[in-house]
């Protein structure tokens, strides 16, 4: 007979996007191991964890083997949290647990000693927490297998009869497999492990996150990027096969008339829209157009560019007497630019969800998918795509997306550039028209999700008044016999 699941109490780290992979935390009065190689971000996962619980009411102990105090407080700063005031209120403890050297030469060490000390600590905050970092040093002493596991073996009772919820760190290194085995133990008598992988892909430093088991829980059992915040590690999950995006919204202007009457009334809410084209055919234009209508309506508007800068684009919209000035004036538009190359997509996306999360924007651009190829490789891009689609959707974000094509092509794989049209809800292509005497432009809706269409390409021109259509624009057509329902080719 089957009784009814329960599942393991948990203490959330309020590490960003962590609890989401953990799906709730770390293992309540167990052992979480993390192990990585150096700049992996071990030490500073174990400090947030800490302090992110002081601040919550739940006091917690640092135990360093390899830092000093004082390079540990002066690190923990650069992220915003004051180490010094959180341990004058009682809420933590750092204690330097540098082994002596002769009992050390010697062979003699026995961590009871430094365990009373530890201990003494525990109860004067009463500590619900404890992070032991660089615990490999303290492995190092032993000549002795069997030692070394009894005093582990020791410890681990030692902080489970304390009821903390602890997490060990040891350094390890991918290419260094007698290392690994010598710690493979410690996969063994911890309840939950993590590694930490920082690496160099077409050039470009990047950082992953890997749970490899966790004893009485599921959780995300990909690899997820993450960066370093200003305020801590910000994570990327991607956990479930559930889509949480909110339901695409009413119509917005899209800033034209003719384009409006062509999609029906604009583009969904909520919805993403790719605008592709080859160069010069305007897509940034009506971007910008957008974005103008959107900020004299007084909504918001988040502006990434890659390929130019803000005084670059703001300069060249004067040309179709579009003046972006006073939205910027106002703060209802925000710029932020940046070269593709500059960091990994992991640095640009955890850039964006800082902005998203302080401007809250109700709609995003991005000018240019094309140049995320520069972000280190044609997967790269594709996962930041993915990623910031995802994130934009579940807030109910319109996000429009530029992508320069080569060619005259109507390929969903050629007009995304990296793969991700499953995902667009709306794609208008723009493109040139070559007769005997003249280039022209023409727009076309390829496809309007949840939305009728109009079927027709349509001429239009740049004017120093923006985008003008030659001929009057055809609204999406009226299947026959259907009492005036539109059907617009979804």
């Amino acid at each position: 007979m089957h009784g009814k699941r329960r599942p393991i109490p948990k203490v959330a780290t309020q590490i960003a996007g962590l609890d989401q992979i953990l799906e709730g935390g770390f293992p309540r009065g167990r052992t979480t191991l993390v192990c990585g190689g150096p700049g992996s971000g071990k030490t500073v996962l174990g400090l947030e964890f800490l302090c992110r619980g002081a601040m919550a009411g739940q006091p917690g102990v640092f135990v360093t083997f390899e830092e000093r105090a004082g390079a540990i407080r002066m690190n923990a700063r650069s992220m915003g949290w004051n180490l010094a005031a959180l341990e004058k209120a009682g809420k933590i403890a750092i204690v330097e647990a540098r082994l002596p050297g002769e009992e050390v030469r010697s062979g003699d060490f026995d961590i009871q000693g430094m365990l009373a000390i530890v201990g003494g600590h525990v109860k004067r905050i009463r500590a619900k927490r404890i992070v032991m970092d660089a615990l490999d040093v303290l492995l190092r002493i032993y000549d002795d297998l069997n030692r070394e596991r009894n005093e582990l073996f020791r410890l681990h009772d030692w902080l489970t009869d304390r009821g903390l919820t602890s997490v060990l760190s040891v350094k390890s290194h991918r290419d260094d497999a007698q290392q690994m085995s010598q710690y493979e133990f410690l996969d063994f008598m911890a309840d939950c492990v993590i590694r930490l992988d920082h690496r160099v892909v077409g050039q470009v430093a990047t950082r992953r996150l890997r749970v490899i088991k966790y004893r009485g829980s599921g959780f995300g059992t990909n690899e997820y990027p993450y960066v370093f915040g200003e305020h801590g590690i910000v994570l990327f999950p991607l956990t479930t096969a559930e889509l949480t995006h909110q339901p695409l919204g009413p119509k917005v202007s899209t800033g034209l008339k003719g384009l409006d009457l062509m999609l029906d009334g604009g583009f969904r809410r909520a919805s993403c829209v790719l605008i592709s084209g080859n160069s010069g055919a305007g897509k940034t234009t009506l971007a910008s157009t957008f974005a103008h209508a959107a900020c004299r309506r007084g909504e918001r508007v988040l502006s990434l560019n890659f390929e130019e800068s803000k005084e670059a684009l703001i300069s060249g919209m004067l040309s179709p007497g579009i003046d972006l000035r006073p939205a910027i004036r106002a703060r209802k538009l925000l710029f932020q630019t940046a070269m593709p190359e500059s960091i990994g997509s992991d640095g640009h996306l955890g850039r964006t969800i800082l902005a998203l999360d302080s401007f809250k924007p109700n709609h995003l651009i991005l000018d240019a998918v094309s140049a995320c190829l520069r972000m280190g490789s044609e997967q790269a891009a594709f996962d930041f795509m993915m990623r910031l689609i995802s994130v934009v959707k579940e807030r109910g974000i319109t996000s429009i997306l530029t992508n320069q094509v080569n060619g005259q092509t109507s390929s969903d794989e050629e007009i995304s550039g990296v793969g991700f049209s499953s995902v667009v809800d709306a794609v208008v292509q723009l493109r040139f028209v070559e007769t005997d005497q003249e280039v022209n432009r023409q727009i076309f809706i390829v496809k309007s999700r949840g939305s009728a269409h109009s079927n027709r390409r349509q001429a239009y021109v740049i004017t120093n008044r923006g985008i003008e259509f030659t001929d009057k624009p055809q609204p999406p057509p009226v299947r026959a016999g259907s009492a005036g329902r539109k059907d617009g080719g979804k």
